[in-house]
C-alpha cells in the first residue's frame, strides 16, 4: 500500500507532466502558425528566436548561447561586401542571431543555412535553406557547390567518421584557398579536425552553449578576426 508521501509525489509528477505537455502544445500550435505566415514574409521569420525550436538530443542538437552564436556569426561577417556567399551548416542557433540584427547592417544577403532539421526552413526562409546531412557529404544543393567565401561548420557527432564527412562537405562547398573556414567541436577531436582541415588551427576562442555541455567545445579556424586570435597554448 502506498503511503501518503508516495501518493504525493505521485501527484506532484503528473502534474509536471501536465504542465510540460501543455507547454509543448503551446510551442507546437505557435511553431505551426508560424510556419504557415513566414513562408513567403520577412517580417514574420524576423520575429523567430532560437528558443522557438525545442533541441532534439537524438540529433546532438545544443544550441549556443547567444553571445557565443553573436561572436561567430560576427567573424563571418566581419570585412564581408555584397557579393560574399555565406554558409551555416549545422549551427541554426548561429543562423538565427541574423534576425537580431538589422537588415541594413548586413553585408550580404547571401546567407544559407544548411541543416538536416527542416523545421529550420522556417528561420531562414526556403531561398536561403539546404537540406543537409553529414552521412551523404556531397548530396547538396549545387548551386553553393565551390562558391561559398565563408564557412560555418559545426558537425553533430564527437565522432571520427562525422569529422571526416563534415570535412568533404566542406570542401566541396569552399571557392578556393582563400576561402574562410570555422568549425567548432569538442576539443577531444582536435587531431581529427587538423587533419582533415589543412590550414586550420585551434583559437582561443571557447564556444558555449545554453544549457551546459560536459564536453569542452573548441573554435577552430584557418583565419585570425577581431573576435579571436591562433591560440598558442595548442
Amino acid at each position: 500500500m502506498e503511503s501518503e508521501d508516495e501518493f504525493q509525489l505521485s501527484t506532484h509528477a503528473l502534474a509536471a507532466l501536465a504542465e510540460f505537455r501543455n507547454e509543448e502544445k503551446e510551442r507546437q500550435e505557435k511553431f505551426s502558425k508560424m510556419y504557415q505566415q513566414a513562408e513567403d514574409e520577412f517580417d514574420e521569420r524576423s520575429k523567430l528566436t532560437i528558443d522557438d525550436f525545442k533541441e532534439d538530443w537524438q540529433l546532438s542538437q545544443f544550441w549556443y548561447s547567444d553571445k557565443t552564436a553573436e561572436i561567430l556569426l560576427d567573424a563571418l561577417l566581419e570585412g564581408a561586401n555584397e557579393d560574399t556567399v555565406i554558409c551555416i551548416a549545422s549551427a541554426p542557433s548561429v543562423y538565427a542571431i541574423i534576425n537580431k540584427k538589422d537588415p541594413k547592417s548586413l553585408p550580404t544577403k547571401h546567407i544559407y543555412l544548411f541543416e538536416f532539421d527542416k523545421r529550420f526552413e522556417l528561420l531562414s526562409g526556403a531561398q536561403h535553406f539546404g537540406f543537409y546531412d553529414y552521412n551523404q557529404p556531397l548530396n547538396f544543393r549545387d548551386d553553393l557547390k565551390g562558391k561559398v567565401d565563408r564557412l560555418l561548420i559545426d558537425p553533430p557527432f564527437l565522432e571520427k567518421e562525422c569529422q571526416q564527412k563534415s570535412s568533404e562537405s566542406a570542401k566541396a562547398l569552399l571557392k578556393d584557398s582563400s576561402s574562410k573556414l570555422i568549425s567548432c567541436t569538442g576539443e577531444r577531436m582536435k587531431e581529427n579536425v587538423l587533419a582533415n582541415y589543412p590550414g586550420i588551427k585551434v583559437t582561443d576562442f571557447y564556444p558555449e552553449h545554453k544549457n551546459g555541455l560536459s564536453n569542452e567545445f573548441r573554435c577552430y579556424a584557418n583565419f585570425e578576426c577581431s573576435q579571436w586570435k591562433f591560440s598558442n597554448k595548442d
